[in-house]
């Protein structure tokens, strides 16, 4: 069963973002595509990956690529899976894709300050749910704390990253932090 990650920028940019998400899922093998609903975020995106650091660079190309099949990232703005992925990326609000069951995981990563795109995640987990899909997100309680009991729940053998804020900069509390990174471990 494909599942369906969500991923909430608050107070980060896609560009901080996205590098260590796709270095981890290379570091596990796996083969992505990262979907835009524009050429030119998509050609951005492109120049980014090979300099967002000065010591590495993050081998891809673009759908338009001859090679495209035998690249372990493809940026793109098209359906399909021309690299046989096994994770997709869906960025700027990019639909769930009709062969969304062929993933592994399909991340939705949206930014939580823009009312459109925080619009277009609750859609998104609503037809993802209405499709049967295993979905994740974890909320805050009303103290603006997530509960140990969340996290050990959401965790699964293929959990590549856990993210979350050690501080709530609405109300001010705590997050287990300690004891979250030991259920990680």
């Amino acid at each position: 069963m494909t599942e369906i990650l969500f991923y909430h920028l608050q107070g980060m940019s896609l560009e901080s973002v996205l590098p260590p998400l796709l270095e981890k899922s290379l570091e596990r093998g796996w083969r992505v595509v990262v979907q835009s609903t524009s050429p030119e975020r998509t050609e951005a995106l492109d120049a980014h990956l090979w300099t967002y650091s000065d010591d590495s660079f993050l081998p891809h190309a673009t759908w338009r690529a001859g090679d495209a099949h035998d690249q372990p990232i493809i940026l793109s703005i098209e359906a399909g899976n021309p690299n046989r992925a096994n994770v997709r990326f869906l960025i700027d609000n990019a639909a769930l894709p009709a062969d969304s069951a062929s993933y592994e995981r399909v991340v939705l990563v949206f930014n939580g300050e823009d009312e459109e795109a925080l619009a277009a995640a609750r859609g998104a987990w609503t037809d993802c749910k209405a499709q049967g899909f295993e979905v994740t997100y974890l909320d805050v309680d009303r103290t603006g704390r997530v509960s140990l009991e969340q996290v050990e729940h959401a965790l699964r053998d293929r959990t590549i990253l856990v993210s979350l804020m050690a501080a709530n900069n609405e109300v001010g509390t705590l997050n287990p932090i300690r004891e979250i990174g030991a259920l990680c471990h």
